[in-house]
């Protein structure tokens, strides 16, 4: 049982270390005929145009575009929600809204995709002058409710585990369930609750279908949200499911912007493992 045990854990390793080696070993040959600094400076991406530039700040644009405006929705919804349901929820209404709630993230993300882009779209199109049929806004804004349930869960479940002596003790100091909240639960739930909004956020920054269909599959180096650009992930749908010589320099840029969206993703899980050890309350 033991050797079965460390085989399935090792598993996930070998299989993580195997991705790695894939991205970096299909993306040299890319980076032997792109400069680095070039890959990482230059405002435009046009691969397959042929005066070809192959600048990716226009996908990292669009990708932490999307990707914060999911923040901005999921951050104040998502503590909202983890507080009724740790400590204001009765017992019988949270065994109701927590499934129905994570029955979210069971929902096909193609149907994210086509909701947000034939749905909200030509709704939010009456209220917001200027929003084109793909743009940022709409697509981070269902980006934002897809990754909800984890934000959720795990916060809440970071909060239910902060001591009930801790909140007799607010309460005997006269503190109201807001005040208590606020003042004794979240400081004590800290680094789970920012675990959550990192891992949100990496799930956000990863998603491919929902920018793929709603957010367009043009590269634009944009401030504007209401316009639409080519996220990561939509870029390397978009040319997999085109017909690419295997070897050729096209070919390597999926690659080569897939491993850029894997250092990104290893900062900020990083990051979240580093906020845990660092602010981790022991009860």
């Amino acid at each position: 049982m033991q050797a079965v045990l460390f085989a399935s854990a090792a598993l996930s390793v070998l299989i993580t270390a195997a991705i790695v080696w894939v991205l970096v070993t299909e993306s040299m040959p890319f980076f032997a005929q792109v400069p680095i600094l070039d890959f990482l400076t230059d405002l435009q991406w046009t691969p397959v145009f042929t005066d070809a530039h192959y600048g990716i700040l226009p996908l990292l644009s669009a990708t932490f575009w999307a990707a914060g405006i999911a923040m901005l929705v999921a951050t104040p919804l998502g503590l909202i929600l983890s507080i009724y349901l740790s400590e204001f929820a009765r017992p019988s209404v949270r065994e109701v809204l927590k499934p129905i709630l994570e029955m979210l993230a069971a929902v096909p993300t193609v149907v994210f995709g086509y909701f947000a882009l034939l749905f909200l779209t030509p709704l939010a199109k009456r209220f917001i002058p200027g929003l084109e049929g793909f743009n940022l806004l709409i697509p981070g804004i269902v980006l934002g409710i897809m990754i909800l349930p984890y934000v959720v869960s795990i916060s809440e479940d970071a909060m239910r585990a902060v001591p009930m002596a801790l909140r007799e003790a607010a309460f005997g100091l006269g503190m109201s369930r807001v005040q208590m909240a606020f003042s004794v639960i979240i400081p004590g739930a800290f680094s789970g609750v920012t675990a959550a909004y990192l891992l949100g956020f990496s799930r956000a920054v990863g998603e491919t279908m929902v920018v793929a269909i709603a957010a367009g599959q043009n590269p634009n180096l944009t401030g504007d949200p209401r316009e639409g650009a080519a996220t990561i992930t939509a870029y390397i749908v978009q040319m997999s499911l085109g017909d690419l010589p295997h070897g050729s320099l096209v070919y390597s840029t999926i690659f080569a912007v897939g491993l850029v969206l894997f250092v990104i993703t290893l900062i900020f899980n990083l990051l979240g493992f580093f906020l845990r050890r660092r602010f981790r309350e022991v009860y």
